[in-house]
């Protein structure tokens, strides 16, 4: 991606130690847990701006692929703006085999296959971080491998005056597509279980979770401006209950006509929005009845 950058590896997990010393990676293998032995993010986020050799930070889930445009877009949004946090939609991706990445062609033919065959995710789902060092100098006890972090990171940079911006038309973030067999009741349990819960009240519930539709600014080809839909960002979340039901009615009745347009991947991006949306339900409602 860059010469400079340095790549921070969390954890103890089996083969993290090997993968670090084949890629030269910083390594640490300790890491925070809760009683369930969770990993805390706020550990992560707090250790990794001590010893960051940058002043410049970036926390990327590790299902997700990056290539060289985000150090651009980086470089971009930081020299305008002293407090930032930048953020960007990601891409549904079926990856079945390893890649040699850092070859131009293979992350030509990556990025290809993003554009092609994968499916744009909403604002909901918010897979990397970049800001500077300090931007999270407090945070409450959160875990990864459950939700609302993600919405509460966006939410604290907002709330600490920062300029939060989505780089999602510059930048294309590949999810690698997989399953939740971590969890014994699978992604229902991701989303509703007690640490989802814990991270739901910890997090401070609903006024305290942002997505990428209430970023302040957007970085595309032009440049960086204002979002004029953020202010209606609240309002979306609330209403979108109510309208998904009928929408979906729609979508059922105009399925052959879609696909025969090849409009399949939208209506497929909306499907995945949906299902996120009726597990933010089941969590919210599980949360209110635990607090």
């Amino acid at each position: 991606m860059h010469p400079n950058v340095e790549v921070i590896l969390f954890g103890d997990d089996e083969g993290a130690a090997e993968i670090a010393r084949e890629f030269g990676l910083r390594h640490e293998p300790y890491i925070q847990r809760n009683e369930f032995g969770t990993k805390r993010l706020d550990y992560m986020f707090a250790r990794a701006q001590e010893l960051a050799r940058n002043e410049l930070l970036c926390y990327a889930n590790c299902d997700i692929i990056l290539f060289p445009e985000i150090c651009d877009a980086i470089s971009r949004v930081s020299s305008k703006r002293p407090r930032f946090l930048m953020v960007g939609r990601r891409w549904d991706t079926d990856i079945t085999e390893p890649l040699a990445i850092g070859d131009p062609e293979v992350d030509a033919q990556v990025l290809q296959l993003a554009h092609r065959t994968g499916v744009q995710r909403g604002p909901d789902a918010v897979d990397y971080f970049a800001f500077r060092r300090g931007l999270y100098s407090r945070m409450p006890e959160l875990v990864i491998g459950r939700v609302w972090w993600d919405h509460w990171l966006v939410w604290k940079a907002w709330k600490e005056g920062a300029t939060v911006v989505d780089v999602s038309p510059l930048v294309t973030a590949v999810h690698q597509n997989h399953g939740y067999a971590y969890h014994p009741a699978g992604a229902k349990g991701v989303w509703t279980d007690e640490q989802a819960n814990r991270n739901w009240k910890n997090a401070g519930g609903r006024w305290h979770l942002f997505t990428i539709q209430d970023a302040t600014h957007v970085l595309d080809e032009n440049g960086m401006h204002r979002n004029w839909k953020a202010p209606f960002a609240p309002l979306h979340r609330y209403l979108a209950p109510h309208i998904n039901p009928y929408l979906f009615k729609v979508l059922d009745v105009t399925r052959p006509l879609r696909h025969a347009l090849g409009l399949r991947s939208t209506a497929s991006r909306l499907g995945s929005d949906h299902a996120a949306q009726r597990g933010a339900e089941n969590t919210q409602s599980s949360g209110r009845s635990h607090s």
